[in-house]
């Protein structure tokens, strides 16, 4: 499975390696090496937020609220997650606070989980004749720290890379990070290679005149985890989810984004831990 997936990430970056030896040449580059290009869409808005993937557009300022339920026979959690993304220029910043409820056959342990910051930034985009195809390749970085409730004991540390691709009105985000944790809870020096896709499709009110709505995303999620090491190596779990993203009419200079999910286990390992699950999101874009 982490090669299948793997395989994935690595097509879809040979393909944009591909495009770019046809890339016109014209006076939009910019950047160090002149790796960006001026008539890219990234940072415009036009990716949806996913659901369970880590976001990677550029975002000028967001705040977004989460709420994810999943359940298991007689397990269950629920997390409530609040975050901010703040853009400088090409950066993205990033804090998220998320408060977890978990219960295991009547045991319960709550508490604010670890306080994730995070940073991302572009370094080489790839837009067509037309804008046709438009790819933006980034690094970026997430630092888990811990709050020490009964759900938070370890840091974490994810070096990531990431991929937006819009091919006409089909959106492609693709990212892969590697996760170490660091601390005294047992899961503490465990190292696991996590990565996610994000298909999303543009429908616009002309299409689907819905009240009140400018734009409809349907959004089909992938997001897995494979340890490296200790006694689980290569133990694969992988989640899926399926759902709407409806970009709202503005309020003033506030444009809400509402967003809802079913999450679904897709292998044995992730059937483990997740029978089913639903999360809803609402995003402010000002």
């Amino acid at each position: 499975m982490k090669l299948k997936f793997c395989g994935i990430f690595a097509a879809t970056v040979l393909a944009q390696m591909t495009v770019m030896a046809d890339e016109p040449s014209a006076g939009t580059r910019y950047g160090l090496f002149d790796g960006l290009d001026h008539r890219s869409i990234y940072g415009q808005g036009y990716f949806p937020e996913p659901f369970l993937v880590d976001d990677s557009d550029l975002e000028p300022t967001e705040a977004r609220l989460d709420w994810l339920h999943t359940s298991a026979g007689a397990q269950h959690s629920d997390q409530v997650k609040a975050e901010m993304e703040k853009g400088f220029g090409l950066l993205t910043l990033e804090l998220e606070i998320p408060y977890e409820r978990n219960v295991d056959s009547g045991a319960i342990s709550h508490g604010i989980g670890n306080i994730d910051l995070g940073a991302r930034y572009p370094f080489q985009q790839f837009v067509s004749a037309g804008g046709f195809v438009d790819s933006t390749f980034g690094a970026a970085m997430e630092v888990g720290i811990p709050t020490q409730s009964a759900v938070s004991k370890n840091a974490e540390l994810v070096p990531k890379i990431f991929n937006d691709l819009k091919i006409g009105n089909l959106t492609v985000q693709s990212i892969a990070g590697y996760s170490t944790l660091f601390g005294p809870d047992g899961d503490g020096g465990v190292q696991n290679f996590e990565y996610g896709f994000i298909f999303g499709y543009s429908i616009s009110h002309r299409q689907l005149p819905l009240p009140g709505v400018l734009e409809v995303a349907p959004m089909l999620e992938l997001t897995g985890e494979t340890q490296l090491n200790e006694a689980d190596a290569g133990h694969t779990a992988l989640i899926g989810d399926a759902g709407f993203r409806f970009f709202c009419k503005s309020i003033g200079s506030v444009q809400p984004r509402l967003g809802l999910a079913f999450i679904f286990p897709v292998n044995s390992a992730a059937r483990d831990e997740t029978h089913w699950g639903v999360v809803t999101s609402l995003v402010f874009q000002y």
